[in-house]
């Protein structure tokens, strides 16, 4: 794996953070650049609260930073977390095609074996 290893409770924590669609959306949403909380919640039939909920949950799991200017707060994203995630994802990808292309090559050599 490479040499920026996330621990089991960072991935943890992102995975977690990203099974809900509504913290899948902030996260999309903040794609184009940095959102105050209350521009983040317009779009959801949900109170104020309930979406600072998912913006901590994303905040917590490091996939979002969050920055105070008097009393307006403005989320950003922030990659590093998905980049470690990424490369666990990575890893086990390059594992699997591995052991799919082994797969490959046994079917087919006995298929070969079939048709002598």
């Amino acid at each position: 794996m490479n040499q920026r290893q996330a621990t089991p409770e960072i991935l943890d924590a992102v995975f977690s953070a990203l099974g809900d669609q509504t913290r899948r959306s902030i996260l999309d949403r903040l794609r184009a650049g940095a959102l105050t909380v209350t521009e983040l919640a317009e779009p959801y039939a949900m109170s104020l609260n309930a979406v600072s909920k998912h913006i901590k949950r994303l905040e917590n799991a490091g996939l979002i930073r969050r920055e105070i200017s008097g009393r307006e707060h403005s989320c950003r994203l922030d990659t590093a977390r998905f980049e470690e995630a990424i490369d666990w994802m990575s890893y086990y990808s390059q594992f699997w095609s591995e052991r799919i292309e082994a797969l490959e090559k046994h079917i087919v050599q006995k298929r070969k074996r079939r048709t002598r």
